[in-house]
């Protein structure tokens, strides 16, 4: 499965094992690091990256891609299934390479990953939490057709700093 993104140089696509070189060189940033959760780990190792290859792999209800520039893998993006009375909610996030910020392309794989998630997935919510010191990613997710639902404060402890949290949202039909 390839999806388009509407940018002739990047696309979503399976992740390979032949990506681990790439892997490690986009993730093993601190600046990548510090925008995500503790579930990304800094620095980003061999194990980290072999770890991560086998569970994106795995079939299931969740979906991560890696998001391809030139066709080499330079971020990540996906859909964590949430189970149980949230079963038709995702956890949707995304990271991408520094070298490659601010040239749309988060923006081009997260209305791709939202179109695709709602036209051939049963999730009927996406959830995606935003560190309040990331203003490039709420402008991301807005663009995509999220809408910021709540502030939550002093909910993330990161880079040894108490910060807020949005909470945007996007549902299929609104």
């Amino acid at each position: 499965m390839n999806l388009e993104t509407g940018l002739p140089f990047c696309s979503l696509r399976p992740w390979r094992e032949t990506d681990k070189p790439a892997l490690l060189r986009h993730a093993n940033n601190r600046n990548v690091w510090r925008n995500l959760t503790d579930m990304f780990p800094n620095p980003y190792t061999e194990a980290d990256a072999d770890a991560w290859l086998s569970i994106a792999s795995r079939p299931g209800p969740s979906l991560h891609l890696s998001i391809a520039v030139d066709g080499e893998a330079v971020g990540g993006i996906g859909l964590a299934a949430g189970s149980g009375v949230y079963r038709l909610t995702a956890q949707f996030g995304y990271w991408l390479g520094e070298a490659h910020w601010g040239r749309g392309i988060a923006t081009a794989a997260a209305r791709a990953m939202r179109r695709h998630a709602f036209t051939h997935t049963d999730f009927v919510r996406l959830e995606a939490p935003v560190f309040a010191w990331n203003p490039a990613s709420a402008r991301v997710l807005q663009k995509a057709g999220f809408v910021m639902e709540s502030v939550r404060k002093r909910s993330v402890f990161k880079d040894g700093q108490l910060i807020d949290s949005f909470l945007y949202a996007a549902v299929r039909g609104l």
